[in-house]
């Protein structure tokens, strides 16, 4: 019997058109990842490095069989079906998912880090991530989704309106 694990991704774009790269990679995670539940979207400031478009952020709460690695290699490998490329650390991106939890693991295992090591510290994860399940607690850190975003600046933050999409 294959267990099924309960896992959070984290998506984001800034390039081309951010809400139909979004959906382009929702639809592409099934039949490995099935999205039980989507947060909003976020329209956020560029994190890292500041010379940047805007980025749209949001997270999914699915299940899927794979274990840790294999999702992680399936998450590339959509990424690059849909064209991302290597750039630098921080930098503009088409795509970008990224495993933010997967059940109450904790992986430290490079490439791959579960939770995410730098998720506690960002706005742009944390808001999205508490539309889905602000009591979820970090396994390692012991706080709650919504007492990490309590300790961030979520300033220039905003709900991204669907009037807006860009080539709908």
């Amino acid at each position: 019997m294959t267990t099924r694990h309960t896992t959070y991704l984290a998506l984001g774009t800034n390039l081309g058109d951010r809400p139909r790269n979004l959906a382009a990679a929702l639809q592409a995670l099934p039949p490995l990842v099935s999205v039980t539940a989507e947060s909003a979207i976020y329209e956020t400031p560029p994190w890292g490095y500041a010379d940047q478009p805007a980025f749209l952020n949001m997270a999914v709460k699915a299940e899927t069989e794979l274990p840790p690695q294999e999702l992680l290699a399936h998450l590339k490998q959509i990424e690059a079906s849909l064209g991302r490329e290597k750039t630098f650390a921080n930098g503009p991106r088409l795509i970008d998912l990224d495993i933010l939890f997967y059940d109450n693991l904790v992986l430290e295992s490079p490439p791959l880090v579960i939770p995410h090591p730098r998720l506690h510290e960002r706005a742009f994860v944390l808001l999205p991530l508490a539309d889905l399940n602000p009591e979820l607690v970090h396994p390692k850190l012991g706080w709650f989704v919504w007492e990490m975003l309590l300790q961030c600046d979520i300033t220039g933050i905003k709900l991204f309106s669907q009037e807006h999409k860009e080539n709908p």
